[in-house]
């Protein structure tokens, strides 16, 4: 291990929902030792806290640094509640339940999801490619492959919980990025740090080194 890499402390990610380290393949972090943490299938009626709290055992570092893209965003603010960080990053997120758009609470009360197929929560097309921002054939290719990998239980399972969320606080040391252009989450529903410019639910491939910048300036 490089002395730089002694000095700096790990960064931990976690993508988005049912996303890999695929959606930051274009961030370098360089002289940061990096860690993609894996999703992990939820036990049978498994909460979000006990799920933070299952996936915090994969941080050993202490004073690390957490980035979370969307609903590992959601993931990362709960598993702040469990272990201290020096820095939490927020990509295309939400903080709170009043930050995820009340439409998304209404289903969630309505609790449509226990009849909707999962295939058809699976569907991708022209309309899909809109509303995550996948503008390009490998955004496209990669949002395709995403949908279709994940599994149909924990897809399910990740969206009652952003729905149902009842999370009010957070922690003072978050830095919340968001996109002006996000159509899953609208950054007017959100308490941000740092508004991008056409920034996409995609805005991790195609504005990389805009949201790196920020992160190292503010670790600095």
């Amino acid at each position: 291990m490089s002395l730089i890499n002694i000095l700096k402390p790990t960064i931990y990610i976690i993508s988005g929902l049912g996303a890999d380290k695929r959606m930051f393949q274009n961030f370098s972090f360089e002289g940061f030792e990096v860690v993609h943490i894996d999703w992990d299938l939820p036990l049978e009626n498994e909460t979000l806290q006990n799920y933070a709290l299952r996936i915090s055992e994969n941080i050993k570092d202490e004073n690390a640094i957490l980035i979370g893209l969307s609903f590992g965003g959601i993931l990362s603010v709960e598993i702040s509640k469990i272990k201290k960080f020096k820095k939490v990053f927020l990509l295309s997120s939400a903080k709170t339940k009043f930050e995820i758009p009340f439409y998304y609470r209404f289903l969630g009360k309505l609790n449509l999801l226990r009849i909707i197929p999962s295939s058809i929560l699976k569907r991708v097309n022209s309309l899909t490619y809109l509303v995550f921002g996948a503008k390009t054939n490998a955004e496209k290719s990669l949002l395709e492959d995403i949908v279709r990998n994940t599994d149909e239980r924990f897809l399910k399972w990740a969206l009652h919980q952003i729905m149902n969320w009842k999370n009010e606080d957070y922690s003072e040391n978050i830095i919340h990025i968001q996109g002006d252009s996000d159509l899953i989450l609208p950054h007017i529903f959100v308490k941000y740090d740092y508004l991008l410019k056409g920034g996409t639910h995609f805005m991790t491939l195609n504005q990389s080194k805009e949201i790196e910048t920020i992160i190292i300036e503010n670790l600095l």
